[in-house]
């Protein structure tokens, strides 16, 4: 779980930006209340932590804009753009004997180019800096913070409903360059009913029904993360926070205009929150699985495409 968490929060939003039309988009999000446990390694069951216990909001947004786009015959783009993105997460924990981070401030700016080398495959590349802090006061903030990433991916595309790649992501979490697999997985299956299986901007599995020109209802699977950058008990540290949600997703669309409205309700599966080592062996340790439980979970956003 260590791994995904890493690459969740370093890299992948970076270098996974949208190469479609201008795109602005914002969510908020609820995680209820509950309890915070340590799993050790093997076969042991899980541990609770006291009576320690957390919920959290986060605000997310993003805004996404192809400087130059070109379609050839099969309507494959070669275009370049850039990308920004932002996250910012209230913790709300209790009942701590040693202090946790409160909030997290993640800021994201990066360029995307996107180019088909033949019928079959396209190629992906990406090149990324951002902000990973545990507070949103800018004087506080130094080079310890900041992330570079950057990436490359080969799409094959199998039929026109399924495209899947892989290739490098590259990012200084550890503080200095480390290379990562790269997976990309679309797959879309428009009509009345459709299903949807993403592994680009963290994981999203759903399965849909169009109820109307106006509303669609699906029933949806995801997975997102934020990290923190910091300094503890003199040690460079990574905190990362990760949360897999499901439950119904409603979506109107609102004029004729690409605005839409988004929500979701259901539960908080598994949501990790726990220092790591800035080091290879911490961010891979299997001794540091501290989590959460299962809780509430509730969001809504706004979308505008233009």
């Amino acid at each position: 779980m260590k791994s995904i968490i890493l690459f969740l929060a370093t890299c992948i939003m970076l270098f996974s930006l949208k190469s479609k039309a201008q795109q602005l988009s914002f969510r908020a999000e609820y995680i209820g209340n509950s309890g915070y446990y340590y799993l050790p390694p093997g076969d042991k069951p899980r541990e609770k932590i006291g009576n320690a216990k957390g919920s959290a909001m986060v605000y997310q947004g993003s805004f996404s804009m192809p400087l130059s786009i070109k379609l050839n015959e099969k309507n494959r783009p070669t275009a370049w753009g850039i990308g920004f993105g932002g996250a910012y997460v209230s913790l709300k924990n209790r009942n701590f004997a040693q202090q946790m981070v409160s909030e997290i401030m993640n800021l994201q700016l990066g360029v995307y180019h996107l180019r088909p080398l033949n019928d079959n495959w396209s190629i992906r590349a990406s090149a990324g800096v951002g902000i990973f802090a545990p507070t949103t006061d800018f004087s506080k903030i130094t080079f310890k913070n900041v992330l570079a990433s950057g990436g490359l991916v080969f799409i094959r595309h199998l039929n026109p409903n399924l495209d899947i790649g892989g290739g490098a992501a590259i990012n200084s979490t550890l503080g200095y360059p480390m290379l990562f697999p790269a997976v990309y997985v679309k797959w879309k299956l428009q009509g009345k009913y459709d299903i949807n299986v993403e592994v680009i901007e963290g994981l999203e599995l759903s399965a849909g029904y169009q109820i109307n020109d106006k509303l669609k209802l699906a029933y949806a699977l995801e997975m997102n993360g934020q990290a923190a950058l910091m300094k503890k008990e003199g040690k460079d540290v990574i905190f990362s926070h990760q949360y897999i949600v499901t439950g119904f997703r409603p979506e109107l669309k609102l004029g004729k205009k690409g605005l839409s409205m988004t929500a979701m309700a259901g539960l908080n599966l598994y949501r990790p929150a726990s220092y790591s080592d800035r080091t290879l062996k911490g961010v891979f340790s299997s001794e540091n699985d501290y989590h959460f439980s299962v809780s509430p979970y509730g969001s809504i956003g706004i979308k505008m495409k233009f």
